[in-house]
């Protein structure tokens, strides 16, 4: 059986690399998207904010540091779709299955050892 799953993220995100190695390295086929270099469309966001819920936006990173008080009042959808960086890394969709982060409980989520 072979086990697919789809990641977004950034492709120098070091949390990106370390997910998508420790998955192959446990059987998975990463199918992998770069958030920055291919933007995802206002209908792919529209998707994946309710399955993650306000969590998507990295509240913690340098790219929600830089903002503005103005930016930071804006929707996720708007807050992404002008800074896809923002978004909280990695993002995995398998199947039915949405996970955020790298934790050891996505990671157990995923059959990987954490």
């Amino acid at each position: 059986m072979t086990k697919n799953l789809t990641m977004y993220g950034l492709a120098h995100c070091s949390t990106c690399q370390k997910a998508q190695s420790e998955l192959e390295s446990a059987g998975w086929t990463v199918d992998f998207r770069d958030v920055k270099t291919a933007p995802l469309s206002t209908e792919d966001w529209q998707q994946m904010i309710p399955a993650f819920g306000e969590k998507i936006v990295n509240r913690a990173s340098l790219t929600w540091r830089g903002m503005s008080e103005d930016e930071r009042a804006a929707t996720p959808l708007e807050m992404l779709l002008a800074k896809p960086s923002l978004m909280k890394r990695p993002a995995i969709v398998q199947g039915d299955l949405r996970l955020l982060g790298w934790t050891a409980n996505v990671k157990r989520a995923l059959g990987v050892a954490a």
